[in-house]
């Protein structure tokens, strides 16, 4: 049989109101209704099944067996229909025990383990993953919902008509050398006049490696490169090292601070990067992402209020 058009989940959770309550005043009041509303859901209902289910007594209703009937497994109708809502909003990450979150390595030196502590004490019941790759991976995995939102440099690639963003800081790039170097005594330098310096620098994919490319055409040459690895740490112990320079971003100063100086470049090779939380569009009312979003607004504003 077709199931009428009348018969919908809402008049069903009416008719359960009423049966827990036994009575349309007290109906109506648990659902913040009136009594003409609970009377009318219950007869429509009566109507959709084609049967009777309660006996009027004046203004009374007295339930009937198909009453009963219908209360036992509306109850597990309505418990399965939240059940299906719940583990279907979990599978597209909506307010999941589990929040996935994509960022830049040099990220989890300051801004990664302040936007986790913050969102761990708005959302204290948030698992946190932490998912680390370049621009490129990242974005990849966003697209696929392989992450929930990401930390990432804004740049072209992210101006995607899917994605939503909001900006967290800006990060200037810097000369990265060893700390006995020739240079670490600089307050600027001229990145012409390493020409001939071998450097170092992050694989294809990453915003620091982009930019960096950018730098050196500005300074009009292309730079010996000795290698290129996949993480701006590694990275950093071979500059120790004595392998080779690198172009980095300011944020990651802290780490081998005893063993690597980051140099100002001179102004007409300066270069920001732009760092913010990327997201899409079709997850903005997430309570998960939304209390991410409003913990990155708070950082953003110090970040503003200490520049």
């Amino acid at each position: 049989m077709q199931i009428d058009d009348e018969l919908t989940l809402k008049k069903l959770e009416t008719f359960l109101a009423f049966m827990r309550t036994g009575n349309l005043s007290r109906a109506a009041a648990e659902l913040q209704t009136s009594n003409v509303s609970v009377h009318r859901a219950i007869h429509s209902l009566e109507s959709a099944l084609r049967c009777p289910l309660f006996k009027h007594e004046g203004r009374n209703l007295t339930p009937l067996e198909s009453a009963y009937v219908l209360e036992e497994h509306a109850q597990k109708l309505i418990q399965d229909v939240v059940s299906a809502v719940e583990l279907t909003r979990q599978a597209a990450g909506f307010s999941a025990a589990r929040f996935r979150l994509g960022a830049l390595y040099s990220l989890t030196v300051r801004t990664v383990p302040q936007l986790i502590m913050g969102l761990k004490l708005r959302r204290s019941e948030l698992n946190i993953d932490l998912v680390l790759g370049s621009n490129m991976d990242l974005l990849y995995k966003l697209k696929n919902m392989e992450v929930d939102a990401m930390l990432v440099s804004l740049d072209n690639n992210i101006n995607d008509p899917d994605c939503d963003h909001l900006a967290l800081f800006s990060d200037d790039i810097f000369l990265a050398v060893p700390i006995d170097s020739a240079f670490a005594h600089y307050p600027e330098v001229d990145l012409g006049d390493l020409r001939e310096e071998t450097f170092i620098t992050l694989t294809q994919g990453f915003a620091t490696h982009r930019d960096g490319v950018r730098v050196f055409q500005q300074a009009g040459f292309e730079p010996k490169v000795a290698m290129q690895v996949n993480d701006i740490f590694t990275l950093l112990s071979m500059v120790s090292s004595g392998v080779g320079y690198a172009l980095l971003p300011g944020r990651i100063a802290a780490v081998y601070e005893n063993r690597v100086k980051l140099i100002p470049l001179q102004a007409r090779y300066r270069m920001q990067q732009d760092i913010g939380v990327v997201f899409l569009k079709s997850r903005e009312r997430d309570p998960n992402l939304l209390a991410l979003v409003a913990e990155c607004r708070m950082y953003a504003s110090r970040a503003s209020a200490s520049s």
